[in-house]
């Protein structure tokens, strides 16, 4: 039975016949019809791990600082154009939502009609959510991140009764660079607005949304290359320089190949890497420069400057053995690094919530911004608390009158350091 096209052109007759399906399967009587395997494996899983069927199970929510953490720690929000475009307006129209959920089954966006999501909130379908298959039962969010393909589920597929009046179609999105799963996309509404197109449509979308993150890993790895050339230039030896996953951006030396594994911990220093042996290990803009320590490596350590004294350019510098590079920053990061060259010692979270906002509680955003800025300084800026690492030798450029340093910034702090008397500033010789 095609339960595509019978719901197109009978949604009554169709919910009838898959509600006559399901009670065969829980009560475990041959069924004169058989489900589709997708959903009749996804049954058998329900059945084995004793998800309640008649009982509309509903983890507690995430808070929302949470969600908010989550969608700033998630590639996906690098599509969230892709999959708005693709979906969201033909959803509306069609009193559809899209929904995006993380790996775990967790919803983090939800956009389309406003009816729709009224009544998605009636079905718990709420932004913090728990939709992972294990939880809520066959659906169109948790069942495709467990089979790693696009899945429809209509009316009575759902395994949990309150789903039966919904249909849903998702794919699951997965990073091109090593097929790990990140998320899964979905749109979902009331059982009779089905179409069977609905999965195709969503498919060819996540594919799209696949094919952009591809294109933003291989634009990062041109700008990281376009770093690399002039330090490998300088090198003698067997060098190269990867990404913070391990991606090859450029080598000297020694034989290409595409990825190396990293730690999921790495800092700076000699370490041991697969197939490498020991290697020296420095960070270089977004990524890494790895050396094999059978090549000299030379001492030095690193040294940071944060050029503040220009009135809306600000950029920071590292130097270390192989060169040096520097990157352009953006008024927050120039804030957030100003604060932590003043507090060697480091701040956490919500300190630097109170220095720059006035409110401890503002970890959230703190956290997001720390996220960006560890991403092109991570081996040179560690975190609990946040600081610039021990060795690293930091020195600040300010403008010759203090009302020139950061005149864009209201932060409490930089306010104080800013008014402070030139005597009391501990950070902030002119270069």
């Amino acid at each position: 039975m095609n339960v595509s096209h019978l719901a197109a052109v009978d949604a009554p007759r169709a919910a009838r016949v898959l509600s006559a399906l399901r009670d065969d399967a829980l009560a475990r009587r041959s069924p004169h019809l058989a489900p589709r395997p997708v959903i009749g494996e996804s049954w058998g899983r329900m059945l084995r791990t004793g998800v309640d069927p008649d009982h509309d199970f509903r983890s507690g929510l995430l808070p929302p600082e949470e969600v908010l953490r989550r969608r700033e720690e998630s590639p996906l929000r690098h599509v969230l154009p892709v999959l708005r475009e693709g979906l969201v307006s033909v959803a509306d129209a069609a009193q559809h939502i899209m929904v995006i959920a993380d790996a775990e089954g967790r919803v983090l966006w939800r956009e389309g009609s406003a009816a729709v999501l009224r009544k998605a909130d009636g079905l718990g379908f709420l932004l913090g959510a728990d939709w992972a298959e294990d939880t809520v039962g066959t659906n169109g969010v948790g069942t495709p991140a467990v089979v790693r393909r696009p899945v429809q589920v209509f009316g009575a597929e759902h395994f949990v009764r309150s789903h039966t009046s919904w249909t849903c179609a998702g794919a699951p999105l997965t990073d091109p660079r090593d097929g790990r799963l990140i998320g899964v996309v979905d749109v979902s509404g009331p059982l009779e607005t089905m179409h069977p197109a609905t999965l195709a449509w969503v498919e060819s979308v996540a594919k799209l949304a696949e094919a952009r993150l591809r294109e933003l890993h291989l634009t990062a790895l041109e700008g990281l290359r376009a770093v690399a050339a002039p330090v490998l230039a300088r090198l003698t030896g067997r060098a190269l320089v990867v990404d913070r996953e391990g991606w090859t951006a450029a080598v000297t030396g020694m034989p290409y190949t595409s990825r190396i594994a990293l730690p999921k911990a790495l800092s700076a220093g000699r370490r041991p890497l697969p197939l490498l042996g020991p290697c020296g290990v420095e960070p270089l803009a977004e990524g890494w420069l790895v050396r094999p320590a059978d090549e000299p490596l030379p001492s030095g350590d690193t040294r940071i400057v944060l050029d503040l004294g220009q009135p809306r350019r600000w950029t920071v510098t590292v130097s270390g053995s192989a060169g040096s590079w520097a990157h352009e920053l953006s008024p927050r990061h120039a804030e957030l690094l100003f604060l932590l060259a003043e507090h060697r010692a480091g701040r956490t979270a919500a300190q630097l919530a109170a220095d720059v906002f006035g409110d401890p509680r503002r970890t959230v955003t703190v956290r997001a911004e720390m996220s960006r800025v560890r991403r092109y300084l991570g081996g040179v800026l560690e975190h609990r608390p946040y600081r610039f690492c021990d060795e690293a030798e930091v020195q600040v450029i300010v403008p010759p009158e203090p009302t020139g340093l950061l005149p864009h910034s209201s932060a409490p702090e930089v306010l104080r350091v800013r008014e402070a008397p030139a005597t009391s500033r501990r950070r902030s010789d002119p270069a």
